[in-house]
């Protein structure tokens, strides 16, 4: 045996699985680092997210300069906001300046100490409260920036200068320039300080603001210095030498600050001054002043101390209410610019999150509906290429009638975008396919209606050969003539095999049927007749075992194929030997050869062909063998496998217990006709042990001198020859009735059921009766007179004993008529008188 499969064939199909295989190029490995390869919602989700974190980028840029300008203004209006305390802390600084300049005037005469000490306390206390609250004010803004720390530093050092200078004093050791000017320094660094917010670029409003205030400030402490130099001349009773110079550089540098604030200020704030200088206590103040004016070359008049003091401080209050006014303008300039510079922020903040979110919800909703309609696409397809296509495709191979309606489902996707327009035109695709493949079932169908016709014309043509060459055997004498029509007789019986081989292709059931259980010994003969090399084949044993009727044909159809194929493809010298036995699953055959044999890969092949039958095709035809295997042990459920033996190959046929008959329903098989056995048994055929077979001890003389050839009545005897004569199924499967009549067979074949024996007729006289001559001297005949009734005497007729038809019989007979009838439907040919009994055919035969 060396066949194996067409390698086009020989791949079972698999696309019926729980899952999908999405592997589409399984021969490519995916890359994640190449684009074209990244899935469909990773693309959506990069083309979404790039836009939107090089938009998030910018809008982090511009939210964050944002932020950075409603820091800076946040922090602009809170140094500003500590202003407050910090004129606040400058007044008080002023007062106990000016007040110690006027004690060491007093103490350069010779005043108390004791009581001079008394007076600056309470000043001092109220100096040291107030730059308590500065510090605790500044405290929020501790990460300010530098710059305003390092101001704030510094004003806290030069107050600590004086505290120090503080006990210097009551004792007048140091000069009151000395003293002065750590209060001087102080004041200046409190109000650089006041000087020190910076709204940042762009913000000229804001910078006006604290211009305005630092600039009356500054008008205020010329104008309490001022006051302090003319309050220390009252108290030391005469001006000094320098105290003209210094007054007037002081004045100098009033009228400038003034002339600043009047063009810093806003106009309500420039009414607001005017309004506070023409106040009753700031003339008064301002008249006193002008009295220490030196005016025509007279020396400047020194003030008088209680009145001076009074008068100037209430200008000083005066200014303090002005400087406080303009400073709450500030404050709530900068408070304002901050809040609408947060209130900015806020929206712009707002408006990128909130276009931000928008633009996220838009691209998520259209990127889920991309992605959502390619899945859906891709499944589709996916179902349609592995599951409806192949479905529909082998419910098309395997119908046997009208070809069934294939519905093709619409796209899943309903979209008009170019994905809905991909489904639809996926799906008329599918449609098309669908519609190919019911166009090939017609065209298949046609096709194997057309094997059907052709395989049921030939067998006809070769029942009627093989009905003829029966009638040349029986009347032919020549034993090498009549070994040359059992060849003739046994190719024709090989071309009914084949014919039976296209109705297999075609899907149809063969037209030889057995309606009775079958030994299975027999049908291991049967299927031995029906090779060309049957000599070859020994059955060494057989179980005993029965087939059903229905399956016997099919299964004597296989066996014969695989036989042919061991014996085809092994050497001519050598014997294949086929077994059949019950093991734990069953009935086994085996078959085994010493052959060619096959390869590995050849074997694993065939036996997917076998274990799945394959389509029809060209590769089918040219290894019909196999096919027809494949297919008639699908039909019957057998398993059959081909495994390697030592030489060859052995093939294993697993019958199933449905195709099992109980032996005690079981009828004798008939005795093996004359074709089954050469004279001398050589091959073992029939005369094996356990071969199943009644006449098997039979001696051989007998067997060749007894026996008749199929196709011939019983009795009538032909010359044997000393070698093998082919045999046929049928001869082999026709049952033997119990008293040898042979009635009853359920086989069909082109003669029916066999007729009872009817004793041959007796020979006529040798000497012809004739009752003389005539007038012209020629023998008289005698009617009748050769006919074997009237050379014996007249005997009454035995009528024949009248029995029951046997149902099965009926049945069978019935069945052979309706082939007849078909097969001259096949011949498609005209009717044909039947000559009377007693005639002759064509060639001239009695009938």
């Amino acid at each position: 045996m060396a066949a194996g499969p067409d390698p086009a064939n020989g791949a079972v199909s698999n696309h019926r699985r729980r899952r999908f295989d999405v592997r589409v190029v399984p021969h490519r490995r995916r890359s994640p680092f190449r684009l074209r390869d990244w899935r469909m919602s990773t693309k959506l989700a990069t083309v979404l997210v790039v836009p939107s974190m090089a938009f998030l980028l910018l809008a982090g840029v511009q939210t964050s300069t944002l932020v950075g300008r409603t820091t800076a203004l946040n922090d602009f209006s809170s140094q500003v906001g500590i202003g407050r305390q910090i004129t606040a802390a400058v007044h008080h600084l002023q007062q106990e300046r000016d007040r110690s300049a006027g004690e060491l005037g007093e103490l350069r005469k010779g005043g108390d100490r004791q009581a001079a000490a008394n007076d600056l306390k309470p000043l001092q206390a109220a100096t040291d409260k107030a730059i308590v609250d500065l510090s605790r004010a500044a405290e929020p803004l501790a990460d300010a920036d530098a710059s305003w720390r390092v101001a704030f530093s510094e004003a806290l050092e030069a107050y600590d200068q004086v505290v120090d200078i503080r006990a210097a004093i009551p004792p007048a050791v140091l000069s009151s320039e000395t003293i002065l000017s750590n209060y001087h320094r102080a004041v200046g660094a409190l109000l650089d300080l006041l000087a020190e917010p910076t709204p940042g670029q762009n913000q000229p409003a804001l910078n006006d603001a604290v211009l305005r205030y630092v600039q009356l400030a500054r008008v205020k402490e010329l104008s309490s210095r001022v006051r302090g130099q003319l309050y220390a001349a009252a108290r030391a009773g005469a001006y000094g030498t320098e105290d003209r110079v210094i007054l007037a550089d002081l004045r100098g540098q009033q009228l400038t600050a003034l002339g600043a604030f009047r063009v810093a200020a806003t106009s309500a704030q420039i009414r607001r001054y005017d309004e506070t200088s023409v106040s009753p206590m700031f003339l008064v103040a301002t008249d006193l002043e002008e009295r220490s004016l030196s005016s025509g070359g007279a020396s400047p008049q020194v003030l008088p101390s209680e009145q001076w003091w009074s008068a100037s401080q209430q200008r000083q209050e005066s200014l303090r209410q002005l400087e406080a006014g303009v400073l709450d303008d500030a404050v709530q300039q900068a408070e304002e610019a901050s809040a609408d510079q947060l209130r900015a922020t806020l929206l712009v903040v707002g408006g990128v999150v909130t276009v931000l979110l928008a633009a996220l919800l838009i691209s998520l909703l259209i990127g889920r509906s991309v992605a959502r309609s390619m899945r859906l696409l891709r499944s589709q397809a996916l179902r349609i290429a592995q599951v409806e296509l192949p479905d529909a495709l082998d419910r098309l191979k395997t119908v046997t009638g009208g070809v069934p309606r294939i519905e093709v489902a619409p796209a899943v996707v309903r979209s008009l975008d170019e994905i809905g327009e991909l489904a639809e035109a996926f799906v008329a695709v599918h449609r098309s396919a669908v519609t190919v493949a019911v166009e090939q079932a017609l065209m298949r169908r046609n096709v194997n209606a057309m094997f059907v016709n052709l395989a049921r014309r030939s067998q006809v043509l070769v029942e009627r050969q093989l009905e003829l060459l029966d009638d040349l055997e029986r009347e032919e004498s020549d034993p090498d003539q009549l070994e040359n029509l059992f060849k003739l007789d046994h190719l024709a019986a090989r071309m009914r095999r084949n014919d039976e081989s296209l109705l297999v292709l075609a899907g149809t059931d063969s037209t030889r049927r057995w309606n009775r259980p079958v030994g299975l010994g027999a049908v291991l003969l049967a299927a031995a007749a029906e090779i060309e090399q049957y000599q070859r084949v020994r059955i060494e044993s057989v179980a005993d075992v029965h087939v059903v009727g229905h399956a016997v044909g099919e299964l004597v159809h296989l066996l014969a194929e695989l036989l042919e194929n061991a014996t085809a493809f092994s050497r001519p010298d050598t014997v294949v030997v086929v077994t059949a036995r019950v093991g734990a699953g069953g009935p086994l055959i085996e078959i085994v050869d010493r052959g060619l044999g096959m390869s590995p890969a050849a074997l694993v092949q065939a036996n997917e062909v076998l274990a799945s039958p394959p389509a029809a095709d060209v590769a089918a035809v040219e290894r019909m063998g196999l096919f027809v295997v494949s297919h008639l042990a699908a039909r019957l459920g057998l398993r059959v496998r081909l495994e390697g033996g030592e030489d060859g190959l052995v093939a294993r046929l697993a019958l199933p217990a449905e195709l099992l008959a109980a032996p005690g329903n079981v009828e004798l098989d008939a005795p093996p006709s004359a074709r089954m056995l050469a004279a001398g048994a050589a091959r073992g055929l029939a005369a094996q042990p356990g071969a199943g077979w009644p006449g098997a001890g039979t001696a051989p003389g007998a067997a060749v001198r007894d026996l008749p050839v199929a196709g011939r009545p019983p009795g009538v005897g032909v010359p044997r020859q000393g070698r093998p004569m082919p045999v046929r199924a049928e001869d082999v499967l026709a049952p033997a009735a119990a008293n040898g009549n042979g009635n009853g067979g359920g086989w069909y074949s082109r003669q029916g059921p066999t007729s009872p024996v009817v004793p041959a007729p007796a020979a006529p006289p040798t000497i012809p009766v004739t009752a003389g001559t005539n007038e012209r001297g020629l023998p008289v005949r005698v009617p009748m007179a050769q006919l074997s009734a009237v050379t014996r005497s007249a005997q009454p007729m035995t009528a024949p004993t009248r029995t029951d038809p046997d149902p099965e019989a009926v049945g069978g007979m019935l069945s052979r008529l309706y082939s007849g009838v078909r097969r001259a439907e096949a011949e498609d040919t005209t009717e044909i008188p039947v000559p009377p009994s007693g005639g002759h055919d064509e060639g001239g035969r009695r009938q």
